[in-house]
């Protein structure tokens, strides 16, 4: 008689605060599904170890962890992995094991410019179920509150770092705009913020709508939505090193 095989568990996609975890309440920032998820998980494949700690700290502070933080499992995902079969394994054991596990992005809601993606894609593969929770993605929130068009929108990632690359993809990606009527939505490296908003500004048709969302959902959050005529007006307010998205739409 063949031996039933065991239940796997599933993998859980846990949202964090788009801005440090101690500029707001965490009760404000997530709904208590997710917190009371994240409170019950022993298991966790992350991007950084220190912060997703810094994040069961702050649930715990809500909701009591289930297992005392210093006994949680933190697999770590190097950046720009490439997950083969065996890799995949070794980071989802606990789940093939029958637990339950999270996955934890950097900020906000994971696998959206995000390296767990990988991951999910892996879970597929091994016959995980996969279950998002509720929390806060910088994408839709920073779109909501732009004023773009929210119908048609293409969020790509980052833009080259070297300048003329940059350029061009700008120009390319303001063709497609105006000729799809279609918002372009980005972000970058905080360091590197001001220097993609003085890109946009000097590459951008004046008449094109340019928004810029920062440190969304904390208490100094900001979304400013002007033309780029504006924006050249008055081109010095770029926050430096703090989380942001940039959009636009051409005119």
């Amino acid at each position: 008689m063949q031996t039933p095989s065991k239940p796997k568990g599933r993998l859980l996609l846990v949202p964090t605060p788009l801005a440090e975890v101690t500029l707001t309440p965490l009760s404000d920032i997530l709904p208590q599904a997710s917190i009371a998820a994240a409170a019950v998980l022993q298991h966790w494949v992350v991007e950084n170890a220190k912060t997703a700690r810094a994040f069961l700290g702050a649930v715990n502070a809500v909701q009591p962890l289930r297992v005392p933080l210093q006994q949680h499992g933190m697999a770590v995902l190097p950046k720009h992995a490439k997950l083969d079969a065996a890799a995949a394994r070794a980071l989802l054991h606990p789940a093939l094991d029958g637990m339950d596990m999270g996955l934890m992005s950097e900020a906000g809601a994971p696998c959206v410019a995000d390296p767990g993606a990988l991951v999910v894609a892996a879970a597929h593969d091994l016959g995980i179920e996969v279950v998002p929770l509720v929390g806060p993605s910088s994408l839709l929130l920073g779109l909501m509150a732009s004023g773009l068009d929210g119908q048609r929108f293409a969020f790509h990632g980052y833009l080259p770092a070297e300048a003329e690359a940059r350029k061009q993809q700008i120009q390319m990606f303001e063709r497609e705009s105006a000729l799809r009527r279609q918002t372009q939505l980005f972000i970058e490296t905080p360091y590197r913020n001001a220097a993609l908003l003085q890109a946009l500004i000097q590459t951008l048709q004046p008449a094109t709508k340019l928004t810029v969302a920062s440190q969304l959902t904390a208490p100094d959050a900001r979304v400013r939505t002007r033309s780029v005529a504006q924006w050249r007006e008055d081109s010095g307010q770029m926050p430096e090193k703090v989380p942001a998205l940039f959009g636009f739409l051409a005119g």
